[in-house]
């Protein structure tokens, strides 16, 4: 399970994705599981699920480059934090892939996903009409991934759950390349902000992520 890559994207933030290529029992081998999280592991109704599950705590552990047990528990708004290290961490999966984000020092986001058409069905439930009105047509799905993605990694960052992709989350006008950054914000009186969101297409995945910057 070797890493895809691992790249530092500002001091102390780091992204790192890995195919997963491995069976469970493989991953879950390299981890030191507690009772409880064999019972989340009982509860998951699928082996992808399962792969996932373990695939992202694996690479977490890489990046990590500790031998300590790491207490990864979600939040009450079901976001993953780490009890027993200062770091600030994002996970994802999509089919063959995991990703994650950590950072010492500033909350992250990060979302892969594998591209497909049927995101062509949904756009109107995640996309604003003025978001939707500057699509690329050529490249349209791509189009619409890089949004969801971006969307996801700000959903993932800001970690409530009652915060829409649709109403909430917004972004700002770009044209579609296969890497690039694009300008989103976080809506939800009394909060605003705005960020920089990083996205990048390799195979047939998009990736995309998001630290918060600091205050100037």
């Amino acid at each position: 399970m070797p890493l895809t890559f691992l790249e530092e994207i500002h001091p102390n933030t780091y992204i790192g994705l890995w195919k997963i290529e491995e069976e469970p029992a493989v991953l879950e081998k390299q981890l030191q599981l507690k009772d409880h999280e064999k019972e989340v592991l009982k509860g998951l109704n699928t082996q992808k699920r399962n792969l996932h599950w373990l695939a992202t705590r694996v690479l977490l552990r890489k990046m990590l480059n500790t031998k300590d047990y790491i207490d990864c528990q979600p939040d009450e708004n079901g976001k993953p934090v780490l009890l027993n290290m200062p770091h600030h961490i994002s996970l994802s999966h999509s089919y063959d892939y995991a990703a994650v984000m950590i950072s010492k020092d500033k909350r992250v986001g990060i979302d892969i996903e594998i591209i497909k058409d049927k995101i062509t069905r949904v756009k109107q439930k995640f996309m604003s009409p003025q978001e939707l009105s500057f699509m690329d047509e050529q490249h349209a799905i791509e189009h619409l991934y890089v949004c969801w993605c971006a969307k996801e990694a700000l959903y993932k960052l800001n970690g409530k759950k009652e915060t829409s992709f649709k109403d909430d989350i917004h972004l700002d006008k770009f044209p579609y390349q296969t890497k690039g950054v694009l300008k989103g914000s976080i809506y939800k009186p009394p909060f605003a902000k705005s960020y920089q969101i990083a996205y990048r297409k390799f195979e047939d995945y998009m990736l995309g992520y998001v630290y918060e910057e600091d205050e100037e």
